[in-house]
């Protein structure tokens, strides 16, 4: 079986994240090929935006062809500029860093706090305050000479930033808040959706994600002037549509009506996908509690987590595995399971870019692992994964050296 997490799982393997279709997708996509409606042009495309927004309460809702194209558009349309520079947790998927880049900007790398594994306010306040120069057109980060122009929180996991000091700090600096919430559709922060708490926020419909379209994204706003320019961006900036004129460079960054179609339907049954997400978490929580060398994930009392990836922390000392040995073991009893990110600030593609103190995202990556946490988990595949665990840690506390196998 392939390590590779984002490998197809072998059959009779537990795959880490899969899609989950089981309602009008097949209806919905057939409509569009018998009436031809298969590109960027079409009422479920429409339809989609409507329903996405109007889920996350927000004002307006503009299709991206990826989570990735939505945040790099969200940040122009924020107005990031060339040279400025955005702070971004270290340990995240990499997208958020690269849409940075992508607008000729900067990442400012800001460690995460060790509870909920989210971007540290109290470190994004320190930066601020102590490494900044306060002008009238934002904070200039000293060591750089740059302006600091945005905050972007990514809710990793499926649970939500401490978003009430972030904006307190965006306000007090002149800063932009965009919101990574690509895997936290469904979340909520103190009673507020995530997606709907900064200035503008990005999605992603990715096949892992909690509602798929295969790939795509969306960008929400409650600025009209905002949606109007991100989708006069991602539709190749036309400024007649006619003639086809084109005043500044646009991207062919929106989603088909296929694809829109596929999001509609997935999005009518986002509430149960959500209680399964929540269902699978509380079966690993009393499963896994109390088992030597193994840290749960929690979630905050301000916080509704959308339990994207149920992830946990393994402590080789106790458990008698590390992460990566445990992954290895899993594999080998047929589970697929994967380790956290490599922190931003050690990819070789964001050299040049600053960081400070960092400690909590690399222990987190060198001790997490996510479990399978697909919305079609049965309760079956669940305990599977638990009796995995446990077999495992059972084994190197007895020190036997006892090798899994799928049959034992």
């Amino acid at each position: 079986m392939s390590l590779e997490p984002g490998a197809p799982a072998a059959t009779g393997t537990v795959p880490l994240c899969v899609p989950d279709i089981g309602g009008n997708e097949w209806a919905y996509v057939k409509e569009c090929l018998d009436t031809n409606w298969v590109s960027s042009v079409g009422a479920f495309v429409e339809r989609f935006e409507a329903g996405l927004a109007g889920y996350v309460g927000s004002e307006h809702a503009v299709a991206t062809s990826s989570g990735t194209a939505a945040l790099h558009i969200a940040l122009l349309v924020a107005g990031v500029e060339p040279d400025d520079e955005v702070l971004v947790p270290a340990l995240s998927f990499i997208a958020p860093a690269n849409a940075v880049r992508y607008c000729q900007a900067w990442p400012v790398f800001v460690d995460v706090e060790p509870d909920y594994w989210q971007m540290d306010v109290n470190k994004v306040e320190r930066f601020l305050d102590e490494q900044c120069d306060a002008s009238s057109d934002g904070p200039f980060n000293r060591a750089s000479g740059r302006r600091v122009k945005a905050v972007l929180p990514v809710h990793a996991l499926g649970h939500p930033v401490d978003m009430g000091p972030i904006l307190e700090l965006a306000k007090r600096h002149n800063l932009t808040v965009i919101e990574d919430a690509t895997e936290s559709l469904g979340a909520t922060y103190r009673g507020h959706m995530a997606g709907h708490i900064g200035d503008i926020a990005a999605f992603s419909f990715n096949g892992n994600k909690l509602i798929t379209t295969g790939g795509g994204g969306m960008i929400v706003t409650d600025k009209l002037e905002w949606a109007d320019r991100a989708r006069y961006l991602t539709t190749q900036a036309k400024d007649d549509a006619v003639e086809y004129v084109h005043d500044e460079i646009g991207y062919n960054y929106r989603l088909t009506n296929i694809q829109a179609a596929m999001g509609c339907a997935q999005l009518e049954s986002i509430a149960d996908r959500l209680a399964a997400k929540r269902a699978t978490a509380e079966a690993y929580h009393s499963g896994l509690a109390g088992l030597d060398g193994i840290t749960l994930p929690r979630e905050a009392t301000w916080a509704s987590s959308a339990w994207w990836l149920y992830t946990i922390l393994v402590n080789k000392a106790a458990f008698g595995q590390d992460s990566r040995e445990l992954l290895r073991s899993l594999a080998a009893a047929g589970v697929q399971s994967r380790p956290l990110w490599q922190p931003l600030n050690r990819s070789r593609a964001h050299d040049g870019s600053q960081t400070d103190e960092r400690r909590v995202a690399e222990r987190l990556h060198r001790d997490a692992l996510s479990l399978p946490s697909s919305v079609g988990l049965t309760s079956g595949e669940q305990e599977r994964v638990i009796d995995a665990i446990k077999r495992v840690g059972a084994i190197t506390a007895r020190g036997s050296g006892e090798a899994l196998s799928q049959g034992d």
